[in-house]
């Protein structure tokens, strides 16, 4: 690697996220910079907020961030689901009906509030799974449960709820428990790209965006394994080899790095804001603010819309991935999706693009962490 471009080739191994360690996450430290101005300016731009009003979420989010696994832990078996509310800019966490006293007590002792829903998420994750082993037809996009409709969700093309296959599809996921039917402009596609210039990596002739920096490698989209072996970088050189992937069913892969690159807990801000260091991988609520960095549309945010979403894309199903309203195009497949400074996955596809608009999903961070025993590099 040429090494007269030290920062731009350290960056482009790096392009993303780190966090916590191999098999958990790891908190971020308590003497924070505050953000960024870049990612201030970013904020207001998306979401219509002030400076204040951008500062004010942020924090509010990583406290939501925080308190969940505990919210979520004192609502037991009644619990139903949660969410960051960005209206009141507090976590939501539903509960049913049956709760006790006691227990309505104990998450609201955490700083969340509490909403009465009809079902479980115990109940929603089954009628899930059921959905997950019935053959859905291509024009059935995905679908996830909802803990704010406390019901499971089911995302057709639209104008395709009428044809046969789907309306059969249908039918059989009525059976399996409470579910919604909403429809979506198209079906999702992974994005992946022909080989092009940018800051990418190279693998057969695809070209896709780095995710986080592990110790020893990155992580990326299973998608982009093209089974060629060798991986290139920005500047043609080798970087090393994918040593595990998995698509479809999954959609992750790591990459080993050698050859004169390196890893670094950065994710790149491509000068829209400034580069984002990681500190952890603690999972974001529904609701919360996120922001992806790609080597083709660059660096956008939205919000969380969805997590534990089935995918039904052409080549079948991808499980338990998380929905956003951040834009991807293609070679944008595989890069970060950071939450304040808290790795959250790679970009594995979605529908629009970065003109009109759309939806895109992520595969976890902390499940390919766990799945091959890797250490996110952190700051």
């Amino acid at each position: 690697m040429r090494r007269t471009r030290f920062t731009r080739a350290c960056l482009a191994v790096l392009l993303v996220l780190g966090a916590g360690a191999a098999a958990g996450t790891q908190s971020a430290t308590a003497a924070e910079p505050p953000a960024s101005a870049g990612l201030l300016t970013a904020m207001q731009k998306d979401f219509g907020l002030s400076k204040a009003g951008a500062e004010a979420r942020l924090a509010a989010e990583k406290q939501a961030t925080a308190v969940d696994p505990e919210a979520r832990k004192a609502a037991g078996a009644s619990y139903g689901g949660s969410w960051f509310d960005a209206s009141a800019n507090k976590l939501t966490v539903a509960v049913t009906r049956d709760a006790s006293t006691a227990t309505l007590k104990k998450i609201r002792t955490t700083g969340a509030t509490v909403r009465t829903v009809a079902h479980s998420s115990r109940e929603l994750d089954a009628t899930q799974a059921k959905l997950n082993k019935l053959s859905a037809p291509k024009s059935v996009s995905s679908w996830h449960v909802d803990p704010q409709a406390s019901t499971v969700v089911v995302n057709v093309v639209e104008g395709r709820q009428s044809d046969n296959d789907v309306r059969a599809f249908l039918a059989r996921a009525r059976q399996a428990g409470p579910v919604t039917v909403e429809q979506v402009p198209a079906a999702p596609t992974t994005f992946a790209a022909g080989t092009v210039g940018g800051d990418p990596y190279y693998t057969g002739n695809v070209r896709c965006s780095i995710g986080f920096s592990v110790y020893g490698g990155f992580v990326t989209a299973g998608h982009c394994d093209q089974h060629t072996g060798s991986v290139y970088g920005w500047d043609g050189s080798y970087v090393g080899n994918f040593q595990g992937s998995s698509f479809p069913g999954n959609d992750y892969a790591w990459v080993n790095v050698g050859s004169g690159w390196w890893t670094v807990p950065v994710v790149l801000g491509w000068g829209t804001v400034s580069d984002q260091l990681v500190r952890g991988s603690n999972v974001a609520p529904v609701g919360t603010s996120i922001c992806r960095s790609g080597s083709t549309t660059h660096w956008h945010c939205g919000t969380v819309l969805a997590m534990n979403e089935t995918v039904n894309y052409s080549q079948g199903a991808v499980y338990e991935m998380t929905k956003t309203n951040v834009c991807a195009e293609g070679g944008d497949s595989g890069g970060s999706f950071i939450s304040g400074d808290q790795a959250q996955g790679v970009t594995s596809g979605g529908w629009g693009n970065c003109s009109s608009g759309g939806e895109t999903w992520f595969q976890p961070i902390n499940e390919i962490l766990n799945r091959y025993g890797l250490t996110l590099h952190t700051y």
